[in-house]
């Protein structure tokens, strides 16, 4: 084929035959740039720079390089030559392992994160990034992220059902990309003027009596390492992550009074946290596997905890769907029509302390369940109280215990309840 006589046009470059020799062919339009097409078999196209004596740059294959994105990587490797600097020796830094994008995040994470930010925060952000943008982008140049990149990743979680986590990472990204700009890392961020993916709202979702024995019977169906897990969030009212990262030097389940100690570390308010364990959370904890004589009571390699909460949660909601239709043909209703409203894991909490106030427990006490910032004891009161309310707390999860003890006896659409299967020795009120 002759060489072009106008500027190049993404039909005339699509035309190009490869012939038994390599050949160059110069943009009429754009002096100093070229379409390199090798020589048969291969055959491949690619776009070059050939500027002023300097040496040749390639920019890339024509299937990664569009005519339009390669003529402005020819623009910016021109203005580098002019300036004296050499883009071979910047392309060949660019693509180091430095620039990995899961190597770009620690050093934000070690830089930026857990040098300006509580522990709490920290550990948050780690979790962030370990669980949601690690698996998408590992192995990517985070000089190749778009917007598109980021688009993807955030619409995948609002549409699995977790938008507030969406927003949050949208937050994280944006300030680990303007930190990227900043360092020199990149010129320009893919977040600039991306909007947020979701507006949060205010939850207010709490499971019914019969969600919860459902949500029970879902996790033993499921079975280890969520089963489990899900239970002793239904239990203890603790946050997912504390709940989760959990390990084995963190409880004292002999003697009198069997708690687990969350450290500041790992508590969101950065303080820390006792939780009084009941008899229902030790018999979840001893029937629990070690793996690889690791502390982690949550871990399948022994190494990290447990991750791909959305699709435990989605094989839950599957589960309790399976048992609520079960009972409703064994009622003699149409199981077709028995549907379960949406929900997050973060309900199970929400749904204990309102449960927990239902039977009577306190305000203060709920709080402090909770490790929640007292909202009830304000002022002077608040600096000065150190008091933490250990054994009424433990009165409250015993009261919740028993409660969805009662739940998980009881025969569908009966009002009878067995105790058989459950003891509570020396629990108390």
């Amino acid at each position: 084929m002759a060489k072009a006589k106008s500027a190049f046009t993404q039909k005339w470059v699509d035309a190009v035959k490869a012939t038994d020799e390599r050949k160059e062919y110069p943009d009429p339009g754009f002096k100093g740039f070229y379409l390199v097409v090798q020589k048969l078999p291969s055959g491949a196209k690619s776009w070059a720079v050939r500027y002023k004596g300097n040496p040749k740059y390639t920019i890339g294959s024509v299937l990664a390089w569009t005519l339009k994105d390669a003529h402005k990587e020819a623009g910016r490797v021109m203005r580098a030559y002019d300036e004296g600097r050499d883009p071979r020796a910047e392309k060949k830094e660019l693509l180091s392992d430095d620039n990995l994008t899961e190597n770009v995040f620690d050093e934000f994470l070690k830089r930026h994160v857990k040098a300006k930010n509580k522990s709490r925060t920290a550990y948050d952000v780690e979790n962030t990034i370990k669980r949601e943008i690690k698996p998408k982008w590992k192995g990517k140049l985070i000089t190749v992220i778009r917007r598109r990149d980021v688009v993807n990743l955030l619409d995948d979680m609002v549409d699995r059902g977790v938008p507030t986590m969406a927003v949050r990472t949208y937050a994280l990204l944006k300030k680990a990309f303007n930190w990227c700009v900043e360092r020199g890392i990149l010129e320009v961020s893919p977040m600039a003027g991306l909007k947020a993916p979701a507006t949060v709202t205010a939850r207010d979702r709490v499971l019914s009596d019969r969600e919860l024995r459902w949500a029970w019977l879902g996790a033993e169906e499921i079975g280890w390492p969520f089963g489990p897990l899900f239970k002793m969030l239904m239990v203890t009212a603790q946050r997912k992550e504390e709940v989760a990262g959990a390990a084995r030097p963190e409880f004292e389940l002999t003697g009198k009074e069997p708690a687990w100690i969350i450290p500041p570390a790992r508590a969101k308010n950065g303080r820390e946290h006792l939780v009084p364990v009941t008899p229902l959370v030790i018999s979840i904890i001893e029937a629990l596997p070690v793996i690889d004589e690791s502390e982690l009571l949550f871990t399948t390699n022994g190494k990290t905890t447990v991750g791909g909460f959305s699709k435990a949660k989605e094989r839950l909601d599957a589960a309790m769907l399976k048992i609520a239709r079960k009972e409703a043909e064994e009622r003699g209703d149409d199981p077709d029509e028995v549907q379960i409203s949406p929900w997050v894991l973060h309900d199970f909490r929400r749904t204990a302390a309102s449960g927990m106030a239902a039977l009577g427990v306190q305000p203060h006490v709920i709080e402090a369940v909770l490790n929640h910032k007292s909202g009830t004891i304000k002022g002077v009161a608040a600096v000065y109280n150190r008091y933490d309310y250990d054994q009424e707390k433990k009165r409250a999860l015993i009261r919740w215990e028993r409660h969805i003890k009662t739940i998980i006896g009881a025969k569908p659409g009966s009002n009878v309840i067995s105790f058989s299967k459950f003891t509570l020795p020396g629990a108390g009120e």
